[in-house]
């Protein structure tokens, strides 16, 4: 009991630090001369304020480290608990919105899926529109990996949040000694790059809001825009250029950007098996579409099937989820070549979604490993990425959550199936959630999204958000047995 009330105190804490991430929509408010918007993001912060400030107190006698097990529980307690008061200024400034269109919306920003059931989007607040691109920014490497840099200077632990919430199989590598100083540091890059995204897309042409917001989104790999038709709205292959390359930029590790950043040597990247892996994928895919579309008289002309091509598919593939034109009309073999490098081309430590690129290289050396091993019983065979040997304990752990990520796409197709949703939409709709990309097909393609769903499907997909930012184990291993025995 007395660390389950540690986890209540800790989780205090850290909605007293989310009540500051009222600032900026406060500030957008003021620049903007909206006092109605003003009052409602300040109530808002109040109120999550206080909240944490009460259970804070109530609980101050239990401050403490947090087990392994405490660790999980909080990570997932506060990716659910911060949704639920990032709802506060939706249900307070858009007429008729449900408490579970908010909850999924706000959901969807933390957990940098980037699905929407707004629309409107264009005419909504400035506050409003910056509030959701700021929650995919603040998801986008994980509000845990910010809360470590602080907590231990409070008496809590941090250690076990970062390795409960950092996206990757290899969660145990540091880039400095202190995990609060790695947290740091991996900030310090991430708030960079999202300062030159924002003066490079200013310099393509965007006004000063589009540009911060699509920067928040674009580094958080979220996908959501300022406008109901989303990059399409702008019809500018210069800014769709400059949101490839920061898109690219964040599928990448993050600790490779620290690293290059601190050795001033761009040669780091070179050496990045998982990073060469996932963008060369990518950039093979965005040639091999572009030539399929130009075949089939989508397009007459290869540059602008290129060109189209080019950002959709990395759009989807680093589960950015933005789209410049319906792609969902394209033959079907392009859109669901999409949707499934939306499930492996994300590197770990990157703020993309899905299995990751690492995990894939994993699977793809065992299954030679195995072959070898039937040619060959005797045979010694290192698994070895990047020259670096790979434990078979972090083998099993793939392995495992393989088999998981698979059975939670299963379940959840299913479910909605049941639901009454037809399958191509239930199945890209739970590929699209679980991988924290946005957009699916059928009836939640580009050209539409999620407001049609009855209220148990937006929470089905709600569920996926939450399962696929957090890695599956982080959320399952919650409804295990062993995790509530002594």
């Amino acid at each position: 009991m007395g660390r389950t009330l540690t986890v209540l105190h800790a989780l205090g804490l850290l909605l007293v630090m989310f009540s500051f991430a009222y600032v900026i929509p406060v500030v957008t408010s003021l620049i903007y001369g909206d006092i109605t918007m003003f009052f409602d993001f300040l109530l808002a912060m109040l109120w999550t304020a206080s909240a944490g400030i009460l259970m804070w107190m109530l609980t101050r006698r239990y401050k403490g480290e947090l087990s392994i097990r405490h660790g999980y529980l909080l990570v997932v307690t506060m990716w659910t608990a911060m949704p639920l008061f990032a709802t506060i200024p939706l249900l307070l400034v858009i007429p008729g919105l449900s408490l579970t269109d908010a909850y999924f919306e706000t959901m969807s920003g933390m957990t940098t899926t980037g699905a929407t059931v707004l629309v409107g989007l264009d005419n909504l607040p400035p506050a409003i529109n910056v509030w959701r691109h700021e929650l995919n920014w603040l998801g986008g490497l994980g509000i845990i990996v910010l809360a470590v840099a602080v907590l231990p200077l409070l008496g809590i632990g941090g250690r076990q949040l970062f390795k409960a919430e950092t996206p990757g199989p290899m969660k145990d590598s540091a880039l400095t000694p202190r995990i609060a100083d790695t947290a740091r540091n991996l900030w310090a890059v991430y708030l960079v790059i999202t300062l030159a995204c924002i003066a490079s897309l200013k310099w393509a042409g965007m006004g000063w809001l589009d540009a911060v917001c699509h920067a928040f989104s674009a580094m958080g790999l979220g996908g959501f825009s300022t406008h109901d038709a989303s990059v399409g709205y702008f019809n500018s292959p210069l800014i769709e250029f400059v949101m490839i390359v920061f898109m690219l930029f964040a599928v990448v590790n993050f600790a490779t950007h620290f690293l290059v950043w601190r050795s001033k040597s761009l040669s780091i990247y070179l050496h990045d098996a998982e990073g060469r892996a996932a963008v060369g994928l990518i950039v093979a895919s965005c040639f091999g579409i572009a030539f399929f579309l130009w075949w089939n008289n989508v397009y007459s002309d290869f540059l602008m099937a290129l060109r189209h091509a080019s950002f959709n598919v990395v759009s989807i593939a680093t589960s950015s989820g933005y789209a410049s034109v319906d792609y969902a009309q394209w033959p079907i073999f392009a859109p669901m070549w999409m949707m499934f490098l939306t499930a492996i081309a994300a590197s770990s430590g990157s703020t993309g979604g899905g299995i990751k690129m690492m995990r894939t290289l994993v699977l793809f050396k065992q299954g030679g490993r195995e072959m070898l091993r039937l040619l060959h019983p005797a045979v010694v065979n290192p698994m070895k990425i990047g020259g670096q040997v790979v434990p078979n304990n972090i083998v099993f752990s793939v392995l495992g959550f393989i088999f998981l990520y698979f059975m939670t796409l299963a379940t959840l197709t299913f479910v909605l199936l049941i639901s009454g949703m037809d399958f191509i939409s239930a199945l890209t709709a739970v590929l699209a959630s679980v991988n924290n990309c946005g957009p699916g097909l059928g009836s939640v393609g580009p050209a539409s999204n999620y407001q049609g769903l009855t209220d148990f499907q937006t929470w089905v997909c709600t569920f996926g958000m939450l399962v696929g930012r957090l890695e599956i184990f982080t959320v399952l291993i919650l409804f295990t047995p062993h995790f509530w025995r002594r």
